[in-house]
């Protein structure tokens, strides 16, 4: 649910516990998620400067990079549960993605947005280049995902409980960005499960011109 549904939307925001969940872990250390990262510095000073604007209401979150979640994989390299992702479905995906050979696009970006736990820059696909990279990932591995696919730039997990006009009032004072996203590179990414907002490590990546660069 978003809060820019006024009728069907939270009433407030859930605020996030920073802290290791050793219950959803279950010892495994690293999580690994496809990404589209973000390195356009423009874009970057906006995704700052939303940042600051709602600093009293948001965790801040500097080593985590921008970036936009294309597939949630799960526990990187991990067993038989039902959230882990195994070497052998990494490489069926890398591979499928080479044989769908793609090219660099612009995605657009829309106003402010946000569900009940972090706000957000929503991302469009109007040419469903995106789902078809989701499409893609999803012929070797199942998505690890609890919601519906909301393609977006996380800004921040809420630290502060306040109520749906607060939020809609807070976004709304944040200009849209007349920028896109461009994306050139998928990146397959590992973070350390224990921590929710730790830096992302990039081990693959996926040219979209069909060109693989590996890096472990």
């Amino acid at each position: 649910m978003l809060f820019s549904d006024a009728m069907a939307g939270p009433a407030e925001t859930l605020v996030a516990e920073l802290r290791d969940y050793p219950e959803w872990r279950k010892g495994r250390a690293r999580y690994g998620v496809w990404v589209a990262p973000i390195d356009d510095p423009a874009l970057l000073d906006y995704v700052d400067t939303a940042r600051r604007q709602l600093a009293d209401l948001i965790h801040p979150s500097p080593r985590r990079q921008p970036h936009l979640t294309v597939f949630v994989c799960g526990f990187h390299g991990a067993g038989n549960r039902n959230d882990d992702f195994s070497p052998q479905q990494l490489e069926h995906q890398l591979a499928t993605l080479l044989r769908h050979s793609s090219t660099a696009c612009d995605l657009p970006l829309a106003g402010l947005d946000s569900f009940a736990s972090a706000a957000f820059i929503p991302v469009g696909d109007p040419q469903g280049r995106l789902a078809g990279w989701r499409q893609t990932l999803g012929e070797t591995s199942r998505e690890v995902r609890q919601g519906p696919y909301v393609p977006h730039i996380t800004l921040g997990l809420y630290r502060v409980r306040v109520s749906a006009e607060v939020v809609r009032e807070r976004l709304a004072g944040v200009p849209p960005s007349t920028l896109t996203l461009r994306v050139s590179e998928l990146h397959y990414v590992t973070y350390d499960a224990s921590d929710q907002l730790g830096a992302l490590d990039t081990l693959h990546c996926v040219r979209l011109s069909g060109d693989m660069h590996v890096r472990e």
